[in-house]
């Protein structure tokens, strides 16, 4: 099943993505004669009852039944879970990792090969497709992150690697943008990202369940890979290409460790981190020291307002956004103190 999230009469509400038409998911259900929410948040509670009733809809759909829908180019599409329960991003690619290190000349950590870490990010900022307005110093070396999502859909603690791949409702593409300049003085202190992170993570287009993803399945000892390509576009030219199978850690180890003396909740997200050549602080590396090799002066690229990324992977669909410089003038790189 594809689940979206839409906006009707200001309120959020779920529904069913199928051939490209929108079957909202309370309206469709009630035809049947089964009881489903109006919002992808209370769908999710329910856990398995609700995905079973779903997947009965999406057959009586597929069948002919004569549901009403609505078509997707006619409705606002809003992340495919507009208000996650909490959001965490991971570290699981060791390419990304050990080139953007070894571009800033610093060895690999050998702690990334110990343990699957992550950090928790804004779950108040997240955002589906569409323009998204950003403050002035976010686009002080703003950048894209390719990667990876998947939403809780069971509550659970203490979530062993082989039970975890059971606790995912489903997957999607995650873009982690990074106000570069920010995170790298703020991480200075030694305390992870903040304001180079906390404001805006955009998910989409759609939530699509692991059985949709089948043919694509790589079964392994420490949970489920999917051989998905994943690529990035900058103002249409692609920037970014890599796969979701190249995952060191896979998302059942990041559940496993996330969930230890923690309950996560459905609509729990986790993001994968970024893929290899997933985002200009690495690319921007690697261009430069080939730059070097050649004696060649090497600008870095990064998004400036107006410009549009669109990350795309293999089954999950692409979700597009255009970057956009708020007309508020405030800075908070200006309140530095000096020293």
């Amino acid at each position: 099943m594809k689940f979206v999230s839409y906006k009707k009469h200001g309120n959020d509400r779920a529904a069913l993505l199928i051939e490209n038409k929108i079957y909202d998911l309370q309206n469709c259900a009630d035809k049947i004669g089964k009881k489903l929410p109006e919002n992808m948040a209370e769908f999710l509670r329910g856990e398995d009852d609700n995905m079973s009733i779903a997947s009965e809809l999406e057959r009586e759909i597929t069948a002919g039944a004569g549901f009403d829908f609505l078509h997707s180019d006619a409705i606002k599409f809003l992340a495919p879970v507009p208000f996650p329960t909490s959001c965490r991003d991971g570290y699981a690619f060791r390419q990304h990792v050990a080139t953007a290190r070894r571009n800033r000349g610093v060895d690999m950590i050998p702690e990334f090969d110990q343990f699957p870490i992550f950090y928790l990010t804004n779950h108040n900022a997240i955002f589906g497709e569409g323009d998204i307005i950003l403050e002035k110093d976010h686009f002080e070396k703003l950048d894209f992150e390719l990667e990876a999502a998947i939403v809780i859909g069971r509550r659970g603690k203490n979530i062993s690697v082989k039970d975890a791949d059971n606790y995912v409702a489903g997957y999607m593409v995650m873009n982690d943008l990074s106000a570069r300049r920010l995170q790298m003085e703020e991480m200075k202190l030694n305390l992870g990202p903040a304001k180079g992170k906390d404001f805006a993570t955009t998910i989409g287009p759609w939530l699509v369940t692991p059985d949709e993803l089948e043919k694509y399945k790589i079964e392994t000892d420490t949970g489920n890979k999917y051989n998905l390509r994943m690529t990035a576009f900058h103002n249409g030219k692609k920037v970014s290409d890599g796969n979701m199978k190249d995952m060191n850690w896979s998302f059942a180890e990041i559940i496993e460790r996330a969930s230890y003396g923690v309950e996560l909740l459905p609509g729990d997200v986790i993001g994968s981190g970024t893929v290899g050549t997933g985002c200009y602080l690495e690319l921007n590396g690697t261009w430069a020291l080939e730059a070097k090799e050649k004696n060649k002066e090497f600008e870095p690229i990064w998004i400036k307002p107006g410009d549009t990324m669109e990350l795309e992977i293999e089954g999950l669909g692409r979700l597009k956004n255009t970057l956009l410089l708020s007309k508020n003038d405030y800075s908070i790189l200006s309140k530095r103190k000096n020293v």
